[in-house]
Parts: structure tokens; C-alpha cells; sequence
């Protein structure tokens, strides 16, 4: 276990309290983001962080609010030291608050180490490219927009879209393929709602999810400021399974949009000048310091892995949460309302979706040998049918050529059966790339111009059949 030092400095007065912030007389020696105990007057002990030094004041974020401080009995002891969470193996299938502790029951961990939630900067040098397929169970995500190793992956939603019920999918189903492969999943729950919070841990603990998840569940009505602190005291217990236990991690952070507008709350009381729709000018760099802990290092067996998930107001895209995410992040996973009126689960919209890192994840000895292909032909296939689709709505279906009939029956199939898929139902790759050689047969062969041929005659439904018969 590691040692902390405790070298205490007491505040000598107070002068404003605001929000979550506190404004005291300045003091030689403080530091940007360090800890302080903020002791309240009844005696209760509230931690804080300093988030702004100068001549005139210093400035400090209260966990829990300043609305019950009483100014002149109030007395603030700087720590010396930065944000700590103790972090161990034994957080594997434990719940957590957003500041790492224990509301599921169980006892207080015992540390290995205690480390600075806002991670240590790896070398460049050392960092390794992302590979290596991570299966989901999720066709669509599996076939199409391929998930790796070390790759940052948002998924982006809208109200009211069942984005929580995917990441909870993705929480009971994920995997690495491989033998002595140590796999585990960071679930961090960022202002969410009383019965989304109850949803989670309900579903983990019903069908067994827990014994390789550390969950962290901040709610809405907990402070602004804990808020900011969740994903990364999530990242911190990811980076020490995966750097100190040489394990796979996949952390799971769902809503960030909360976490941005706590952002753009924390900026408002700090009167700083806000830029695009009211949030700060330092968003890019802030969300850069959450999304870049993601990758693989040179030397160590273990990885981290991203999937934020974020609401997009109004369903705007070019939005600033999802816009700034889309530069920092390799690719999108978007859900589409337009699917999901009609039924379909999950409703991922497979054109504006992308994996950029997919390449490097799938084939011979990742997957399966014909994936690209495959992957290539649906996408081909579906796009023409959707374009065929509106089509027919101008001329009508009667207008169209055999060729095109087919094109549009495959688009109506695939997002009934490839894209659409139970919640509870988990496809290995392989059955994924079934499912979509089974489409593909709707099609006429010498369409398939993406697939190899003797991928054809190899996995292709007429094919298989023929081989069986003559067996």
C-alpha cells in the first residue's frame, strides 16, 4: 500500500462563498488542482480542489456545495497534495459513487496504491497503435464498425433512444477473443436519473455482469462538481487493471453530455467568457484529457479501451459536444431515431456510422478471413437499397427492375435482421458474418463484386448447401 502525505495548511480567511466555490485569501505555496478539507462549522469535513491561484484569492470547487457555510467558522486546510482514489484488483464486481466509494453494501477497499485521477502522461513514443478485435455480441457494431483495442469509440444518441439499454448489452456481452485474455469493463454512470442509476445496477447484478465490472454511479442529484470528477476516477481504476494487472479494459462512459454541461455550469460561476452555445472556449482540451487515456503502451500486456456515450441536444450533430468528440475520437456510432420508431433495436444508422480504426481489427487471425469483404458488400448493398427506397417512393416499386426489387428487399432484411437484434441475444462474429452472407444471398452472385471469390464459394449460403448435400 502506498504511503500519503498529509501536510495540512489552514486558510487564514474566507471571503465569498458561490455555487460550488469557495473564494479564499490567497496562500503561499498552494498549487493548481490540490485538495482541501473544507470544515464546516457542525463539524462535517467536505473535500474540495483548488481550480484557480492568484494574488487576490484563492479559488476552491467544494464536493457537496457552499449553500450551508457559514463564512466565519468555516476553515479550509490544504492537503499538499492532488485528488487520490485508492485503487485495487478487489474494486472487480464492486459499485461505486463518483468519487470511489463504496454504495453497494460491501466494505472499504483495501488499496494498492492510491492514483492521481487525472492519470499520468504516457510518452508518445511508447504508444502502440490500436489492434486487436474487442466482440460486443452486437452485429452491427461487430461487422461493420469494428471496436479494437485501444481504440476511443463515442456512441452518439438522443433523447429518449435506448442508449442506456446498449451500453448495458455491450457491459453483459463484451469480450476479447483469445485464450488468457484477462478482460474487464469500467462502467462510469455520469448524472444520470434515480431509476436510470437503479436500471444498471439491477441489470448487472441480475444476469451476472459484476464479476468483471467496476461500476461507478454518479446521479443528478449529487453535486455539479462530483460530475467532473467521475470519468476520470473511472479511468484511473482502468489504467491501474490495465498497466498494473495486464488487463483488457473497456470503459463504458454514459451520459458525457451531463458531464459538459456540469462543465459549462463550473465555467458560468467562475464568470469565465463562454464560447460556442454558452460552453467554455477550453472544452476541446478538457474532453482531450479524458478521451486520449485510451490506447495500448509499449511493453505492457494491458489495454484501455473508450466507449463515451453522449445525448446530442435536439439530435444535432454538429452540436459542440459531438462535434469536438468526433475530432478526438476514431469514428461514431450513431443511432438513428427514424429506426427506432419502426421498431428496430439496436437502431444504429449504419451510413452515418464509422470505425476508423476497423482495419486494423479484423481479418485472418483477428476474425475471420472474409470480414472485410463482407463488411465492404452490406455496406455497398444497404446504401443502394436506401437510395433505391427513395426512389420508390417517386416512380413506385412497380417502376423497378428485377435488380433493383432485390436491392430493396435486402435493405428492408438487413435492418430487420442484421441491424435489428434482441437485447438479450449476443452473436459471435462468426454468426454476425453468417447473418450477413445469408443477406447477401438475396442478391445476385455477380453482384457480390467485393467479396473474393473463393470467399464465395466458401461461405456462401448455395454453396454450403451444395457441400452439405454431397456429404
Amino acid at each position: 500500500m502506498a504511503e500519503r502525505s498529509l501536510v495540512t495548511r489552514i486558510s487564514p480567511r474566507l471571503k465569498k462563498a458561490q455555487g460550488s466555490l469557495l473564494i479564499a485569501e490567497p496562500m503561499p505555496g498552494v498549487k493548481y488542482g490540490e485538495i482541501v478539507e473544507v470544515e464546516l462549522a457542525t463539524g462535517e469535513t467536505r473535500l474540495g480542489q483548488v481550480i484557480d491561484v492568484s494574488r487576490d484569492a484563492t479559488v476552491i470547487q467544494v464536493f457537496g456545495g457552499v449553500s450551508e457555510i457559514d463564512m466565519g467558522e468555516t476553515r479550509v486546510r490544504y492537503r499538499g497534495e492532488t485528488f487520490r482514489i485508492p485503487v485495487s484488483i478487489d474494486m472487480l464486481g464492486r459499485i461505486f459513487d463518483g468519487l470511489g466509494r463504496p454504495i453497494d453494501g460491501g466494505p472499504e477497499i483495501v488499496p494498492e496504491d492510491y492514483m492521481d485521477i487525472n492519470g499520468l502522461p504516457l510518452n508518445p513514443a511508447a504508444r502502440l497503435p490500436p489492434s486487436e478485435f474487442i466482440e460486443t455480441g452486437i452485429s452491427v457494431i461487430d461487422g461493420l464498425n469494428s471496436l479494437v483495442r485501444g481504440q476511443k469509440l463515442p456512441i452518439f444518441s438522443g433523447s429518449g433512444l435506448p442508449h442506456n439499454r446498449i451500453a448495458a448489452q455491450i457491459v453483459r456481452q463484451a469480450r476479447v477473443r483469445g485464450s488468457g485474455e484477462k478482460f474487464a469493463i469500467v462502467f462510469a454512470a455520469i448524472g444520470v436519473s434515480y431509476d436510470d442509476a437503479m436500471f444498471f445496477i439491477d441489470n448487472f447484478r441480475r444476469y451476472g455482469a459484476l464479476h468483471n465490472t467496476v461500476a461507478f454511479i454518479n446521479t443528478a442529484d449529487s453535486p455539479v462538481i462530483e460530475r467532473i470528477a467521475v470519468p476520470r476516477v473511472a479511468l484511473t481504476v482502468a489504467e491501474h487493471l490495465a498497466w498494473n494487472h495486464d488487463m483488457h479494459v473497456l470503459a463504458i462512459l454514459t451520459d458525457m453530455t451531463n458531464y459538459c454541461e456540469a462543465l459549462r455550469e463550473l465555467s458560468a460561476a467562475r464568470e469565465e467568457v463562454p464560447s460556442r452555445r454558452g460552453y467554455p472556449g477550453y472544452m476541446y482540451t478538457d474532453l482531450a484529457t479524458i478521451y486520449e487515456r485510451a490506447g495500448r503502451v509499449e511493453g505492457k500486456k494491458g489495454s484501455v479501451t473508450q466507449m463515451p456515450i453522449l445525448t446530442m441536444p435536439d439530435d444535432d450533430i454538429t452540436h459542440p459536444i459531438p462535434d469536438l468528440t468526433g475530432y478526438i475520437t476514431e469514428g461514431q456510432l450513431v443511432l438513428s431515431r427514424s429506426l427506432w420508431n419502426r421498431g428496430i433495436y439496436p437502431p444504429f444508422d449504419v451510413l452515418m456510422s464509422l470505425s476508423r480504426l476497423m482495419k486494423d481489427g479484423i481479418g485472418e487471425g483477428k476474425t475471420r478471413e472474409d470480414h472485410r469483404g463482407v463488411f465492404m458488400q452490406l455496406y455497398t448493398a444497404y446504401a443502394e437499397g436506401v437510395k433505391l427506397r427513395e426512389l420508390s417512393v417517386v416512380v413506385g416499386v412497380e417502376a423497378l427492375s428485377e435488380r433493383d426489387r432485390r436491392y430493396l428487399e435486402f435493405a428492408d432484411r438487413f435492418e430487420r435482421e442484421f441491424i435489428g437484434q434482441g437485447e438479450y441475444e449476443r452473436r459471435t462474429i462468426e454468426e454476425t458474418l453468417d447473418k450477413g452472407w445469408e443477406l447477401l444471398a438475396i442478391l445476385p452472385e455477380e453482384e457480390l463484386k467485393h467479396v473474393k471469390m473463393e470467399h464465395i464459394k466458401k461461405y456462401h449460403p448455395r454453396y454450403r448447401r451444395k457441400r452439405s448435400e454431397a456429404a
